[in-house]
């Protein structure tokens, strides 16, 4: 695979004969060497990222994108000239319930703010359709990422931190790296942040998962022998679905006993859980969302009156049920988090992470 391909898997790096993440930079200048040979100017590589095998003698674009992982990073030697002036995107999904919006991803973009004073930060959403109803119901207009970003060159910003609220890297997260990818030869200088939860501690990265579970057991009740949590999330058909294996994983080596993952459109769904909850001879259990917003899914798929919502399906297997109605943006320790993901983003805008200036000078 590694032959085919032509960048070495980290980790793999024995059977392929490469080296490790600690020797990514070193690896990254002779890339970059082959890449200015062949003309692949435009380049410039993530924050972190797969080595590239220097037998490889055709870099292409389409290898060095597969390339990209983390921190994405492009400058644009077209317009090194161009005086800097910068900005911040904050991408969410969004959602139509206005209370939950302020208190979470609004509260969210508040911290960026603060934490990056007389730096111009715009808030975009994801979802059209919610955009729409907010601009209906409450007469105020949320851009889209692609508005965002063709405003501020409209409006002579030239380097651009674009930023997400995604809780793992999913279908989401995959757009705001595609408005990344198709909107990154606009500017000077275009970075991508990462999602929420990302890395999982391989190769020296942080472990995001772990960081994850402990800032949000600060809201987590304490548990009797016959009473369990359950985390409800929203799932997805991509494959970081993983992701929520993944958390559990991490909760059961934590020693968080009677904690469940959950999804609403995924696995594992509620019916995976009850087996596990009679199996342990659980009497209650309180239904908690870990999505960035206390929206629609919280409010009715988990905490309803309807007969098909969580509580009540619980509740007619005889189960006693609390609910918490808070998103993680309601989290003081989660939005220090995604204020830490801003900040990779920004960080690397600067100069401050990844291609150092002379790489970049040996690309133009």
């Amino acid at each position: 695979m590694g032959e085919s391909f032509g960048f070495l898997v980290m980790g793999e790096a024995s059977v392929l004969g490469g080296v490790g993440m600690k020797n990514w930079k070193k690896m990254l200048v002779t890339s970059l060497a082959c890449s200015a040979v062949l003309g692949l100017s435009s380049y410039s590589p993530a924050e972190a990222a797969y080595e590239l095998n220097p037998a490889v003698k055709t870099v292409t674009p389409a290898l060095m994108e597969a390339s990209e992982i983390g921190v994405l990073k492009y400058e644009n030697p077209q317009m090194a000239n161009y005086t800097n002036k910068d900005a911040i995107v904050v991408a969410s999904f969004g959602t139509t319930f206005k209370d939950t919006r302020e208190k979470t991803i609004e509260a969210t973009v508040r911290d960026i703010q603060d934490a990056n004073p007389g730096v111009k930060v715009v808030t975009a959403f994801t979802s059209h359709i919610i955009i729409d109803r907010i601009a209906a119901k409450e007469g105020k207009h949320y851009p889209t990422p692609e508005e965002a970003l063709m405003q501020l060159k409209a409006e002579g910003y030239s380097r651009v931190a674009l930023v997400s609220l995604d809780v793992i890297p999913g279908m989401e997260y995959s757009y705001v790296k595609a408005v990344y990818n198709e909107y990154k030869d606009q500017f000077k200088t275009m970075t991508c942040g990462t999602s929420l939860m990302y890395w999982q501690g391989q190769e020296d990265q942080s472990d995001d998962v772990t960081e994850f579970i402990k800032a949000v057991s600060s809201q987590f009740p304490a548990l009797g022998k016959d009473e369990a949590l359950l985390l409800m999330a929203h799932g997805t058909p991509h494959v970081s679905n993983a992701y929520y294996s993944v958390i559990q994983a991490k909760l059961n080596e934590l020693g968080y006993k009677n904690v469940y993952v959950y999804t609403v459109e995924g696995w594992p769904s509620l019916e995976t859980i009850l087996p596990k909850l009679k199996q342990n001879h659980i009497k209650m259990v309180t239904l908690m969302p870990i999505m960035m917003v206390a929206g629609d899914h919280a409010h009715n798929d988990m905490a309803g009156k309807d007969s098909d919502s969580h509580k009540s399906i619980l509740e007619s297997q005889g189960f006693k049920v609390n609910t918490y109605l808070h998103g993680l943006g309601e989290n003081p320790a989660i939005r220090a988090a995604f204020v830490e993901r801003a900040n990779d983003a920004w960080d690397a805008l600067q100069g401050r992470k990844g291609a150092d200036a002379d790489h970049i000078k040996m690309m133009k």
